[in-house]
């Protein structure tokens, strides 16, 4: 990965800016820097280089014979090396063997009709000086940041906020996005940083005039439930077929000039990755283990009998509650958006274990929840909305089960009860309400309840969903669906892009110049999957269950049978020798706390009060809101915010 920068102005740019965006990206890029700025001074890029292929020869912008079309790329392009053959063949001369290029001479040829043949991670930004138009592309997840703002008639784009910042855009909180936040459902095209938006995954946005313009060049396409009803394929044919497309997307992200190591987890996702990644492999893949002292959420042990299984270099990673004080700001820094839990900063620590280790590149298993029914509130939606012929009680019992087995993150889990009227919107719309936004609501209404007067006031009225829902093609792309797959849909066009790939993915991985590799959420896994019968999804309360049966060969007997433990770190525990217990409480009696407009300091202060003495699972949900309390006023003194 690197970190790209790039904008079209009315004057020209203040001198300084460009390297000052430059220099707050340089985790993205340590390697080397370039810059291209128009002769008129209308246009200007910028890119920090990660060297992952084309190590001596590959920097950018990337440039046409005569100057006129500049393009910087952040991310990588897989199976480059055929298009690049064909497109050699076609009389095409490259000047570097980075897979980058390839773009340029697509998008010289083809236009924007360039998107259909990029696969893989990536955000690339395009001056056409001949059309005086700048165009930024973003993959088909959003696991590759890419902002945009339009200040004074201006545009600028960068992979990170920060960068954004130091061109010039001010940093303001945007009421509505803080009040969709609480719930989880920002719309994929928001930050929380008023006028900063994203480009949303699978688009292309267009700058001209100083106006910009987005359209989609992808979308995930779930087939309707009677078409999926006519599916003739044999259970064994659909674990074959998915087994083919994994393995695909793993060989091509062995691709490297680097070292690509794993990370590891007690979870079916990593070590699936692993284990078929190491029988590609010609020596033993590093992987790397986080390990926590609180046994309810350490899965070292599985993830050691994993490595050795298959033959991989063990490695783990201690991390406590201290270190997760400790670095909880700069993870925040680097995040641009709350936590929830802990676990983002630990993959922040995971990250630099593996950059001290000399290494640049790692499979991560991000992506297979979304596309296999992973998550607790995919199976809930299976039993209340797939089980016309269910009894009742069984339904019951079997919830009642679910949230018995997963003590560890109750907030995914969710309790039955009344629900926020705000829903009777979604399910107007769709039908019926996903499980995840049920779940979410009452995380949300908790979050409420600490805001201040201010905020409150500003918010007052506005349905979370409404914006959510209406930039999503309901229409076109739920309706008709099964249950589980609109749900699916909504999760990775909301939840996935704005906070798992952020907090849990591209940001803690970049932080330390690490280049997170996502084969869950290659195009044909995603095409494949999306196609699968619903019981290869989920098959009775097993989920993923396609994935054990294509894996099975390769991973433990303990993981193959485990039920789905989502990723998390031990809330803090009421104690002077919890570092994060004494974090909540410096900043919780800190003039920090004061200054920002958020939350009302004396409603936290009296939720916080009130911790040491509740029941385990009721901590671990106000974990979860003290941690978004906490992370919101780190962000508001990190960034220098200003009041909505």
């Amino acid at each position: 990965m690197c970190g790209i920068v790039g904008g079209t102005l009315r004057g020209t740019l203040e001198s300084g800016r460009l390297e000052a965006a430059l220099e707050s990206l340089h985790h993205r890029g340590p390697d080397s820097r370039g810059r291209w700025i128009a002769e008129d001074g209308a246009s200007f890029l910028g890119h920090t280089r990660l060297s992952i292929i084309g190590l001596d020869n590959g920097s950018q912008p990337l440039s046409d014979h005569d100057g006129n079309v500049q393009m910087v790329v952040n991310g990588e392009f897989y199976g480059y090396r055929k298009i690049r053959e064909n497109l050699q063949r076609e009389g095409c001369q490259f000047k570097t063997d980075s897979d980058s290029e390839i773009a340029l001479h697509l998008y010289l040829r083809e236009g924007m009709n360039m998107c259909q043949h990029l696969r893989g991670e990536y955000a690339v930004l395009i001056a056409d000086q001949r059309n005086r138009a700048m165009i930024a592309i973003r993959d088909r997840f959003g696991i590759n940041p890419l902002y945009y703002a339009v200040h004074n008639g201006e545009v600028f784009f960068a992979s990170e906020i920060k960068a954004l910042l130091e061109l010039g855009v001010p940093a303001r909180w945007c009421p509505q996005a803080l009040l969709q936040e609480s719930y989880l459902v920002r719309p994929h095209s928001h930050s929380l940083f008023q006028g900063i938006y994203t480009v949303p995954p699978g688009h292309y946005a267009v700058a001209q005039n100083g106006q910009v313009s987005l359209y989609p060049y992808w979308d995930m396409d779930f087939p309707t439930a009677e078409e999926l009803a006519t599916d003739s394929r044999s259970d064994e044919e659909v674990v074959a077929g998915f087994r083919e497309v994994l393995s695909d997307a793993i060989s091509e992200r062995m691709v490297a000039d680097v070292e690509v190591a794993s990370y590891l987890s007690g979870g079916i996702d990593s070590c699936a990755v692993l284990g078929l990644a190491q029988t590609m492999a010609t020596k033993p893949i590093r992987a790397f283990t986080l390990a926590f002292d609180d046994a309810l959420f350490d899965e070292s042990a599985l993830a050691e009998q994993q490595a050795k299984l298959c033959g991989a270099n063990y490695n783990p990673v201690p991390v406590g509650a201290n270190d997760l004080a400790d670095y909880y700001s700069d993870a925040v820094w680097h995040a641009e958006t709350p936590f929830v839990n802990g676990h983002g900063v630990a993959k922040y620590l995971l990250s630099r274990a593996v950059r001290d280790a000399g290494i640049k590149v790692v499979f991560t298993g991000e992506g297979a929840d979304e596309m296999l029914g992973g998550y607790v509130p995919f199976r809930r939606d299976l039993l209340l909305y797939n089980s016309e012929s269910q009894d009742p009680a069984t339904v019951q019992r079997l919830l009642a089960e679910m949230r018995e087995s997963n003590k560890a993150v109750p907030a995914l889990v969710g309790n039955e009860g009344a629900r926020c009227a705000e829903l009777d919107l979604v399910e107007r719309q769709l039908g019926f309400v996903p499980s995840w936004m049920e779940i979410f609501a009452g995380m949300g209404d908790k979050t409420r309840e600490l805001f201040s007067a201010d905020l409150t006031a500003r918010v007052a009225g506005i349905n979370p969903y409404a914006m959510s829902l209406a930039r999503l093609p309901v229409a076109s792309q739920m309706s008709g669906r099964d249950p589980l797959n609109q749900g699916l849909y909504s999760w990775s066009r909301i939840h996935l892009p704005n906070f798992i790939l952020t907090f849990l993915s591209d940001r803690m991985e970049m932080a330390h110049s690490i280049e997170g590799r996502v084969p869950f959420l290659d195009t044909r896994v995603a095409e494949f999957s999306a196609h699968m019968p619903i019981h290869m999804k989920i098959k009775g309360m097993r989920e993923k269950h396609v994935l054990r049966e294509a894996a099975r060969d390769v991973i433990i007997e303990e993981v193959y049978n485990r039920e789905k433990h989502p990723f998390a770190t031990p809330p803090a525990k009421a104690s002077d020798n919890d570092g994060l217990y004494q974090l909540y409480a410096d900043t919780f009696h800190s003039k920090a706390l004061e200054d920002q407009p958020v939350f009302d300091p004396a409603a936290v202060r009296k939720a916080f009060a009130a911790m040491p003495d509740l029941p385990f699972e009721q901590q671990a949900l106000l974990d979860n809101l003290l941690n978004r309390v906490l992370s919101m006023t780190l962000m508001h003194q990190r960034f220098g915010m200003s009041s909505p």
